[in-house]
């Protein structure tokens, strides 16, 4: 996945956490171990998060002490990759 956010080819799980992340119910803690939280719950696919992390699409909305709970957002990359992907059903 290329870190321009034009790629559409985002797989269902990938969608699926960048909605969450524009939705505004992500958390990502901050440091070296990077873990996403949706609706106050781990994610159950921490490869994932992990991922879009590293891709540049989701990041922390502001600076936290190491391993703190900040808000999930969503990059310019990654509203880029968002846009550029089909509406998930039932959202």
């Amino acid at each position: 996945m290329p870190q321009d956010g034009n790629d559409t080819d985002l797989n269902h799980r990938e969608r699926a956490t960048l909605h969450a992340v524009a939705q505004g119910i992500a958390e990502i803690t901050t440091g070296c171990g990077t873990n996403l939280f949706l609706d106050g719950l781990a994610c159950a696919d921490q490869a994932t998060a992990h991922r879009l992390v590293r891709q540049g699409l989701i990041a922390p909305a502001r600076h936290g002490d190491p391993g703190q709970r900040v808000p999930a957002t969503l990059t310019d990359a990654g509203k880029r990759a968002l846009g550029n992907t089909p509406a998930l059903a039932g959202r």
